[in-house]
């Protein structure tokens, strides 16, 4: 029995972890403000835990960011239009970077904290690799695009934290007018559609 007690306190720890971390992101100025003493205590556990449970102030992060992504990351996979996978490639493209740009929109702070940390590339963390990848594929089923690689490179960078934070947060584009703004962008990087 001890093994198992062991597990749930281990599961109900890493839930107030993440939940503690996710509204003190939520209240910061600034994502360097958030440290991993703040987390521990604001989740009433040790900072050995978060270490333990996490590796480090990166792996927090990343698993804060995953956590909140589950719902896109499902719609992805096995939704229904516009994000899944049976949208034809002209419709899922603008769909995936919009959903990307209002996710990153609605977690302002954790995804600029998420790709300052880590490596010293944005362009070799796990979740930039797996958008990455995804928009590779779909950008692949396009007639006359001739490198799709670079096109997912070019459209995400559209979408990069610091950008978002830029436009929303020192200039004050209003949300939907930078999404139309990206639909726009992706509609001219776009061969045009048979």
């Amino acid at each position: 029995m001890p093994e198992r007690k062991s597990r749930k306190d281990a599961l109900r720890n890493r839930e107030a972890v993440l939940a503690a971390a996710d509204a003190l992101f939520v209240s910061c100025e600034s994502p360097e403000d958030v440290t991993m003493a703040d987390i521990a205590a604001a989740a009433g556990v040790g900072k050995g835990t978060l270490f333990r449970a996490f590796g480090d102030r990166a792996g927090l992060l990343r698993a804060l960011y995953e956590t909140r992504l589950e719902p896109i990351r499902e719609a992805v996979e096995a939704g229904p239009p516009p994000l899944g996978p049976a949208t034809p490639p002209y419709q899922r493209v603008p769909a995936l970077l919009d959903a990307v740009l209002c996710f990153k929109l609605d977690n302002r702070r954790l995804a600029l904290a998420l790709e300052e940390s880590g490596s010293s590339s944005p362009y070799q963390a796990e979740h930039y690799e797996r958008w990455h990848r995804l928009l590779q594929s779909v950008l692949e089923q396009i007639p006359g695009l001739t490198d799709s690689a670079f096109t997912a490179h070019a459209l995400l960078a559209a979408t990069r934290a610091d950008l978002v934070e830029h436009l929303a947060g020192q200039e004050h584009v209003p949300r939907e007018r930078m999404r139309a703004q990206l639909a726009d962008f992706v509609t001219g990087v776009l061969p045009s559609a048979p």
